[in-house]
């Protein structure tokens, strides 16, 4: 099974942004630990970060007949994109969106999300290891 984790604006900056709120992991290290994670379960995973909606868009309609299954972190677009709301309801893959943060405590902004409505589940809270309680989620769903 092949999963793209997907990140949106200023991820690329964990362990220096708002470290109280994100933590002191970096995104490098993130990644390897995805990685480690998804070689013990079995699966590939592919990485891509932007700061740009429409790359991100980009990366979600690639993910079609590529990947079997994506797991976003939106950043700051969870709370403005319809665009790659729209994406992920055009491609079909499943999907679940992962926040490090409790977005629903935080300010009044934060608890909307376009995306969600396209998604499978939202993993929120969790700090970084919501990104792999989201692939295991995927996996399983895949073995069902």
């Amino acid at each position: 099974m092949k999963l793209l984790i997907l990140n949106g604006p200023n991820l690329n900056l964990l362990g220096l942004r708002e470290p109280a709120i994100y933590g002191r992991e970096t995104y490098d290290s993130l990644c390897a630990r995805i990685a480690a994670h998804a070689a013990e379960r079995g699966a590939e995973v592919e990485f891509y970060q932007s700061n740009h909606e429409g790359d991100l868009v980009d990366a979600i309609q690639g993910a079609f007949g590529d990947a079997d299954g994506i797991v976003i972190n939106p950043g700051a677009y969870t709370h403005t994109s319809i665009a790659l709301l729209d994406a992920v309801k055009a491609v079909g893959v499943p999907t679940v969106e992962v926040h490090i943060s409790d977005v629903d405590s935080r300010e009044p902004f934060r608890s909307v999300s376009y995306i969600r409505a396209a998604c499978l589940a939202t993993i929120s809270g969790h700090g970084t290891n919501g990104y792999l309680e989201a692939m295991d989620l995927l996996l399983e769903r895949a073995q069902a």
